[in-house]
């Protein structure tokens, strides 16, 4: 069967488009082609055409629109996952517009389904207490308990996502004042961000204890599991639950559910409640617009407000008169010109 034009752009898209020409990191190109995968399936159980043949004009803006409303109803994915699954279609059809102009019109009906508003996710964070407490779980007398403690540092001072922690390298760490560590985040942008001396401290302790300062391991993980490979999301995730549940018995300033983002958002909350500049935050956790690092202005502002009402007496009663049976009141202010 001759490949349908469908199948030509598809393919021209995820392994030429992406990789060559916008540069994405193998996770987005990863996450497009689950949106496209789902998108088969769709068209398959739903519309009835294989995927075989599918052709541009298969695909209109209300199987598009059907396609989404399936992944909420029968998929059961959240509004964000609906519009990043959105945002891969946008992004294929905008190239396929360029590759094949008479479908304008019809590409474009594509292009303008708008994305669902989802409320706003609270950002969770630790205290700097329950901070300090997570961080003193770890039995510093085991090797495996200095390897929790030394990546909990990191990944808390440096506000890293927990994929950055994951691709760091031995040669990624650079311990001559001043100390940084090299972080490669979405889009393969690379930051380098400060280490304060005390995660310097462990840093240089960890890599002579693990005798990872042969200058032939500069490309080996930083941080690897018992079988000495590279740590997953799903380890990261584990080591840093163990010690959180002990903490949690210690103290209830410790959440139920504590999560490798959330020392991403405490390193940041804790920076704007020192006074650090929010344009210095944002160039710290390499948000690409200030917009994104808002938020925890925002949190910051908010958790003020609720510790002010929980400090202060309500100076301004409550029990403040009905102006609808002032009779008077309602006169004088109608006659107001």
């Amino acid at each position: 069967m001759k490949p349908t034009d469908f199948a030509k752009h598809l393919t021209a898209f995820l392994s030429n488009w992406l990789i060559k020409q916008r540069n994405a990191s193998p996770k987005t190109v990863q996450s497009y082609r689950d949106t496209f995968k789902l998108l088969l399936k769709y068209c398959q159980e739903k519309e009835h055409i294989s995927p075989e043949q599918i052709t541009m004009s298969n695909l209109t803006v209300d199987v598009i629109k059907n396609f989404l409303s399936w992944l909420e109803t029968e998929r059961k994915c959240s509004i964000s996952t609906r519009n990043q699954r959105l945002a891969a279609i946008h992004s294929f059809f905008r190239y396929v517009q360029m590759e094949e102009p008479s479908g304008l019109y019809h590409f474009q009906k594509v292009t303008a389904i708008p994305v669902k508003k989802a409320s706003k996710p609270v950002v969770e964070h630790l205290t700097p207490e329950a901070m300090k407490l997570l961080l003193d779980q770890p039995d510093k007398n085991h090797p495996w308990g200095r390897r929790d403690l030394t990546l909990m540092s990191v990944l808390y001072d440096t506000g890293a996502r927990v994929q950055e922690l994951i691709d760091v390298k031995v040669g990624d760490v650079l311990l001559s004042p001043p100390p940084v560590i090299i972080l490669t985040g979405k889009g393969n942008k690379i930051r380098r961000v400060p280490l304060m001396k005390n995660t310097a401290f462990l840093l240089q302790n960890y890599l002579a204890e693990n005798r990872l300062n042969n200058q032939h391991k500069r490309q080996y993980p930083l941080f690897t599991n018992r079988q000495h490979h590279q740590l997953t999301k799903e380890g990261v995730a584990y080591i840093i639950g163990k010690h959180a549940n002990v903490a949690r018995n210690q103290s209830f300033i410790v959440p139920q559910k504590v999560t490798p983002h959330m020392f991403r958002h405490s390193k940041a909350m804790h920076l704007l409640q020192a006074g650090v500049n929010l344009i210095y935050i944002r160039d710290f956790l390499g948000h690409v617009d200030i917009k994104t690092t808002d938020i925890y202005a925002r949190m910051d502002t908010e958790i003020k407000r609720k510790a002010i009402e929980n400090t202060y007496p309500d100076l301004i009663a409550n029990n403040l008169p009905d102006w609808n049976k002032d009779q008077a009141l309602l006169s004088w202010l109608s006659e107001l010109k």
